[in-house]
């Protein structure tokens, strides 16, 4: 088994836009940026995002995106909308972008749990 070098990647959010920071948070996870890339290895790095609250969210989105979840009961479905989410927690909305990009297999979990918040 290779044992992969990982770096530690501090990015600072302060006045960027979620969608373009997420794909870039997302080929760092991946290791896109590494020469020896292979889709079903992991050999991401750490990234560690500062000042979240403060990126900037374009367009109308703060006022008509909603975040979903389903409580498994009938008539459970619950929405959240981005208006509310970002002022109390705004790395979730980060890391629910990111999730989005991040391929949908087991790889994800382990990829995602390398996205950290100060």
């Amino acid at each position: 088994m290779d044992i992969v070098k990982r770096e530690k990647h501090t990015i600072d959010a302060e006045g960027k836009v979620l969608g373009r920071l997420a794909v870039d948070v997302t080929n760092l996870l991946r290791g896109k940026n590494k020469p020896d890339f292979v889709r079903n290895k992991e050999m991401g790095d750490f990234v560690i995002i500062k000042s979240v609250d403060k990126m900037k969210i374009t367009g109308k989105k703060i006022e008509q995106k909603k975040y979903y979840h389903h409580t498994g009961y009938l008539g459970g479905l619950k929405e959240t909308p981005l208006k509310k989410l970002f002022p109390e927690k705004a790395d979730e909305v980060l890391k629910r972008a990111v999730s989005g990009m991040l391929p949908k297999n087991k790889l994800r979990a382990r990829q995602i749990k390398r996205l950290k918040f100060e």
